[in-house]
């Protein structure tokens, strides 16, 4: 099964238009593309650059206690219809935990937002890169 085969599966990827998608997916060929003649150091420093990246869920948790305590404050202090952004924010966190959409998702995956599949994906493809350039039959001689 190839990555794109793996990475299909994901509930996100099935609600977000192809185009995006091909997109998101263009982006990590070309980085896998060009980490193929890279040294060993600039693929481990992307690895540890993919393992620091946040995913769809991290990105929509943070933005949904953002919002979710804005409106919370904002109905204590100003005026208790505040409280239909909280109510908002929670319906939209229940409807992308059943669905794998709600409003923000379009918006991030615009902005390159990955899945945690597809960050997977590339740190797959960059460690059997470095695992080949680490073999003793990469084709370096010495003697």
């Amino acid at each position: 099964m190839n990555i794109v085969e793996t990475i299909s599966f994901d509930r996100v990827r099935r609600t977000t238009p192809k185009k995006i998608n091909e997109l998101i997916d263009l982006k990590r060929e070309i980085s896998v593309e060009y980490y193929k003649d890279a040294d060993i150091e600039s693929i481990k420093q992307r690895i540890g650059e993919l393992d620091r990246e946040w995913d769809i869920e991290r990105t929509l948790e943070l933005n949904a206690a953002i919002f979710g305590l804005t409106g919370a404050i904002l109905a204590v202090t100003k005026n208790k219809r505040w409280l239909f952004l909280t109510g908002i924010v929670t319906a939209s966190l229940a409807l992308h935990a059943i669905q794998g959409w709600c409003p923000p998702v379009p918006l991030f995956r615009k902005f390159g937002v990955r899945t945690q599949k597809e960050i997977d994906a590339e740190k797959k493809a960059l460690t059997e890169i470095l695992e080949n350039k680490n073999s003793p039959s990469s084709g370096s001689l010495s003697f």
